[in-house]
């Protein structure tokens, strides 16, 4: 170790500089392989690395074999071949060193190669760019539209017609459209300067006119207390005179909230009640401020904000109607009524009076009436009466056919459909009859072949105004004198009038023993009422009744039929005589004979006009008619005893012809009867 010590070299430290300079005069005096990569072939490098790899490999084996042999001789060749395998293991180190020079430039090359093709794909994406802004330019500026495009200007030949000479300048513009376009900008400039500066004068001239009209205003409201004193100064004037204008005047504020058709109601029934019947009031009731909240505008959604939150907090704890009670909510909308409603009340000479009131329907566009029958006086209790003044049957069949139980308007079927509801006639009690002449009297119509628009139409309710007005006094009043005519009946007393008492003998003996109502069921299989039935002169609308004459033994039985139009329709009889067996018109002709005196002769017993005595008349008549069929009647002579009917009335012939009719007509004043 100390030999070896003493051997080495002491170390030398160089600078930085020392270095750099020694390594350049190196490469001044040695060869720089860099340099040589650039002169030598890489293929015959290539060449001599295979072949001094053969050989290598060669010596090698050579050495092998040469210590194999284990010759003391031999260490003189191993020696030599192991000096030239030195030689070529130089030779690949320096290959060696050229390939991974040859590979660093490559990768150079390669590297300087790519930068320059990704230089030149940004300049290519930048011309592409720059293309593609371009083209959008030109695209906006193909798709831009001038403002004065949007403007509606005059017609060519207006403009060189109406534009001076030094703005349309025909001479140049006539050839150029742009210059065209420029000019007639132009002269729209100048006309709308001109209607600019009239703007202006009209606004001054608005100002002017509208400080006039505050100083009207102004006088105006001061003579609003003036007038208003006066008007209560003149109330008494106006109930003496019966000229109530005040009222007049609160009716008509109030009429501006009405629906059209009950508008059209009011508006015609106050003409005809101020020009034709004074005993006709007309009212509008019901609640203005509901009628105003229909009419106002949604309130701003933005308002109630700062509720939503609690709003949608409430919904959720809720639950969620079922669709049964949906369903009854969309019913009660489809149903409902306008908040104001007009009432009519018709009087009659005795002061009784029918109370009409009138709804409209807002979703289904129709007019419904609720009448109420007031009598002047409390009416005597009378059970066969007691659906004469019913309110939902007093009014049916005001005009033929018309019985209120079906909507007019052919569209509510389309939207009962929609919400379950089968027919009208189930909500007729709440809601009131939707009758033809409620509709005709509101000015509506429904054209069932040709549909359009519902209109209420003031001609229309002006022509049926005064007919229905009479025909529903005529209505109050029969009903109001059947009322006490059935009164008297159900005691077994036929009331005749002094003007009627010419049309009967002064005797008769049978009298009425029974007068009660009779449910249409019954009527129709009454064996004596099936021609009646047959013929179609029954309805579920007309009242039925049943009657009962006696006389002896002799029980004559009818039934009536009462039409809703009584005494313009008169009552319907069918008899049947319990007397030595069952009679009636189908087995006895003077049993048909007799319901032809009631039935067909009816006019003879209308009494004095309007012919309210016509039932009891008829009740009267069948009484006498009995007498004549039951005095007579042939007698038989093997029964001892006198006769069970004694003759009392002077008949001219007791019958005649082969059917054996009975004289049944009375002739007055003579006394007697005689066929007719």
């Amino acid at each position: 170790m100390s030999s070896d010590a003493k051997k080495r070299k002491p170390k030398v430290i160089r600078s930085e500089e020392g270095k750099r300079s020694r390594h350049e005069e190196q490469e001044g005096r040695y060869y720089n392989e860099d340099a040589e990569v650039e002169v030598r072939d890489p293929k015959r490098d290539y060449q001599l690395y295979k072949e001094t790899c053969e050989d290598l490999q060669r010596l090698m084996a050579e050495i092998q074999d040469l210590k194999s042999k284990g010759s003391k001789d031999m260490s003189a060749e191993i020696e030599e071949r192991r000096i030239q395998s030195c030689v070529h293991f130089m030779t690949l180190k320096k290959l060696n060193r050229l390939a991974h020079i040859r590979l660093k430039k490559a990768r150079d090359q390669t590297h300087e190669a790519k930068q320059k093709v990704d230089a030149y794909h940004l300049q290519l994406q930048n011309l592409l760019y720059e293309v593609m802004h371009l083209q959008k330019e030109i695209t906006k500026c193909l798709e831009f539209k001038s403002k004065h495009e949007e403007i509606e200007l005059v017609g060519v030949e207006e403009f060189y017609r109406e534009a001076p000479p030094e703005i349309s300048k025909p001479e140049t513009t006539s050839s150029d459209p742009h210059q065209q376009t420029l000019s007639r900008l132009d002269w729209e400039l100048e006309q709308r300067k001109r209607l600019a500066e009239k703007y202006k004068e009209s606004l001054a001239s608005k100002e002017k006119i509208l400080k006039e009209i505050e100083v009207k205003k102004e006088y105006l409201n001061s003579l609003q207390p003036q007038l208003h004193s006066i008007m209560q100064a003149s109330l008494p004037v106006q109930e003496y005179l019966s000229m109530p204008f005040d009222c007049m005047h609160k009716q008509y504020e109030i009429a501006r909230h009405l629906p059209a058709p009950l508008y059209v109601l009011f508006v015609q029934a106050s003409a005809y009640s101020q020009a034709c019947d004074k005993k006709l009031v007309v009212s509008i009731e019901g609640s203005v401020e509901e009628a105003k909240a229909l009419y106002k505008p949604p309130e701003d959604s933005q308002d109630d904000e700062s509720d939503s939150d609690a709003e949608e907090e409430q919904t959720t704890k809720r639950r969620r109607p079922t669709l049964g009670v949906q369903l009854d909510d969309k019913r009660k909308e489809m149903l409902k009524r306008h908040p104001l409603c007009v009432s009519l009340i018709v009087r009659c000479k005795d002061n009784s009076f029918l109370n009409l009131t009138f709804y409209f329907l807002m979703n289904l566009n129709i007019l419904t009436v609720k009448a109420k029958v007031v009598p002047v006086s409390e009416l005597a209790g009378a059970i066969s009466a007691g659906e004469l003044l019913c309110p939902d049957i007093v009014l049916s069949c005001l005009y033929p056919g018309d019985d209120g139980k079906k909507t007019p308007n052919p569209a509510n079927q389309y939207q009962f459909d929609k919400v379950g509801i089968l027919d009208l006639s189930d909500y007729i009690s709440e809601l009131g009859h939707p009758y033809m002449w409620v509709q005709a009297m509101g000015g509506l119509h429904f054209p069932t072949d040709q549909p359009q628009s519902i209109i209420a139409d003031n001609t229309l309710s002006a022509s049926h105004m005064e007919k229905t007005i009479k025909l529903l006094r005529s209505r109050l009043t029969s009903r109001l004198s059947l009322h006490k005519q059935f009164a008297s009946l159900e005691h077994g007393v036929i009331p005749i009038s002094g003007e009627c008492q010419n049309l009967f003998p002064a005797k008769v003996v049978s009298r009425l023993t029974r007068w009660s109502m009779m449910p249409y069921e019954d009527y129709v299989i009454l064996p004596y009422t099936k021609e009646i039935v047959e013929c179609g002169l029954t309805q579920d609308t007309h009242l039925y009744y049943s009657l009962m004459i006696e006389r002896g033994t002799a029980k004559l039985h009818g039934a009536v039929v009462l039409n809703p139009s009584y005494c313009l329709i008169p009552p319907l009889f069918s008899l049947c005589l319990n007397w030595k067996g069952e009679r009636s018109s189908r087995n006895d002709e003077n049993i048909r004979v007799m319901e032809s005196e009631i039935n067909v002769f009816y006019k003879e017993l209308s009494g004095p006009s309007p012919g309210f005595q016509l039932l009891t008349n008829q009740l009267q008549r069948l009484c006498m008619l009995l007498d004549v069929y039951l005095e007579t009647e042939c007698h038989d002579n093997s029964v001892e005893g006198p006769h069970e009917f004694t003759p009392e009335k002077i008949c001219l012939r007791l019958v005649r012809g082969p059917s054996r009719m009975k004289p049944f007509k009375y002739n007055y004043p003579q006394g007697f009867f005689s066929h007719r």
